[in-house]
Parts: C-alpha cells; sequence; structure tokens
C-alpha cells in the first residue's frame, strides 16, 4: 500500500502542475474505502481541487471536473470546490461518501472539515435514500435475478439496502464501511454469517463470479426493496440558504492561494 500510496501522491501533484489547480482533498471512494476490496480491485481516488481567483471570474462556463485514464489500477477524478459546494447543497451521497472515507490521500488546512460541518444544514434524508434505493434496484435487476447469479455483485446491493435502512432508521449520513452497517443494522444469525462468509471469501480473492444465488441474501434484498418502495418517509427541508456556502467558497479561495 505504501508504494501505491506514494503513486497515488505522485499522479495528484502532477495534476496540480498540469492543470493550474490546489488540490484541497483527496481520498478512496470505492470498494477499499467501503471494506471489501478483492487483489484487483481498482484504486477510486476522488479529489476536490481549486483554481487560482481569476479562473473564477470569467462569463465563460469552463469545465468544473478533472479526469484521467485509469492507470496500473489506479482511477482518478475529482471536481472543482464550486461545483462540490453545490453539490452539497443537494446533499449529493457521493460527496458525503467522500467527505467521510476512511482513507485520506491529501487534505490542506481542515477545508474538508470545514465542509463536513456544513452537512447538518444541508443533508437530505430523503434524498440520499432514493439514490440508494436506485443503485440497489439497478444492480440487483443487472446481476442477481436468476438463479445463477453474479455473486461479486452482492456487496453492490447489499451496502446501498443497509444504507437505506441506516437513514430509514434516523442514524443521519451514509457511513461509508460496510461492516459498521453490517453490524449496526444485523442481528446475529443466518444472514449476518452468509455475508460474513461471502465477505470473507471476497477478501482472499476468490472468484467470486458466476454460482448458485445464496437464498438468505436474495431472499433479504427482495424484502427490503419492496419494504424501502413503499414506505413513507418523512424528510427534513433541505435548506436553500447558499451564503454560508459562498461564504466558505471565498474562504477557501482566499487561503488556498
Amino acid at each position: 500500500m505504501d508504494k501505491i500510496r506514494q503513486e497515488i501522491e505522485s499522479r495528484l501533484m502532477k495534476i496540480e502542475v498540469e492543470e493550474e489547480v490546489s488540490i484541497l482533498y483527496a481520498c478512496e471512494s470505492g470498494s477499499r474505502a467501503w471494506g471489501f476490496p478483492s487483489a484487483d480491485s481498482d484504486y477510486d481516488v476522488r479529489f476536490i481541487y481549486i483554481h487560482p481567483q481569476d479562473w473564477y471570474l470569467s462569463i465563460d462556463d469552463k469545465r468544473d471536473v478533472i479526469e484521467r485514464n485509469i492507470s496500473d489500477l489506479i482511477d482518478i477524478s475529482g471536481w472543482d470546490i464550486r461545483k462540490a459546494l453545490k453539490l452539497l447543497q443537494k446533499s449529493n451521497p457521493p460527496l458525503l461518501e467522500w467527505l467521510n472515507s476512511p482513507i485520506i490521500y491529501q487534505q490542506k488546512s481542515g477545508i474538508a472539515e470545514k465542509i463536513r460541518l456544513l452537512i447538518p444544514e444541508y443533508y437530505s434524508p430523503k434524498s440520499c435514500l432514493y439514490h440508494y434505493l436506485h443503485m440497489a434496484e439497478g444492480n440487483f435487476r443487472e446481476y442477481l435475478k436468476g438463479e445463477t447469479v453474479w455473486v461479486k455483485k452482492y456487496f453492490y446491493v447489499l451496502r446501498p439496502i443497509l444504507a437505506c435502512k441506516w437513514i430509514v432508521s434516523g442514524y443521519g449520513v451514509v457511513p461509508m464501511e460496510f461492516e459498521q452497517l453490517i453490524n449496526k443494522l444485523l442481528e446475529d444469525g443466518e444472514l449476518k454469517t452468509a455475508i460474513g462468509e461471502l465477505l470473507r471469501r471476497k477478501k482472499e480473492g476468490q472468484e467470486l463470479d458466476g454460482e448458485p444465488k445464496i437464498p438468505v441474501i436474495s431472499d433479504f434484498i427482495e424484502a427490503e426493496i419492496e419494504k424501502i418502495k413503499i414506505s413513507n418517509f418523512a424528510d427534513n427541508k433541505i435548506s436553500s440558504n447558499t451564503e454560508k456556502l459562498n461564504d466558505i467558497f471565498r474562504s477557501i479561495l482566499a487561503d488556498a492561494w
């Protein structure tokens, strides 16, 4: 990991030079942060960056995303700080996950913490619930229908299902770590044991492709999807106040350069 981390940090520095930006925060966002990586899992590096002030003083619409092609299992992309703050206002679940990642590659001046402090004002449980439900339904429909299923995709349905249960239970922003969700939401028993065994196999690098479905997990997923779909979930009113976001944008812009 040390060698990979050095390579990731080197690529982030190269992006700063090539794009003339300052990377404020960079983290892991995929299966490695969720806690169920395979040996050949990509490193899904995501970052938030800022341009010098003059870049923003323009009437032109400019690209607010930086991407690089996947190379040696490293997938890097990032959002401009202004885009990130607009998405925070919409309670964007991927951004909330980035900010709560357990694997951080780079952060400057406590900027991520300043943004995290604004989450309670803009967090929308209902918006996040629908995001995770849509993800669970899509992956279930594509990979887990029938008697033979793509077994490793269970994780990509279980995690959003458990995220929905976390939200409905009123626990707040969904944590990144899959095992934290399991330990908080599932009681000991056949289901938890089956998921634990699948997690062990994945971490050991076993091939988890086409295999007979695991009834206890499949039944749980189908039941939970239907339960969430028919629930009447009350939501908090999302703040439409942009002034706090403007203030933090100006503050970060002044501090970054």
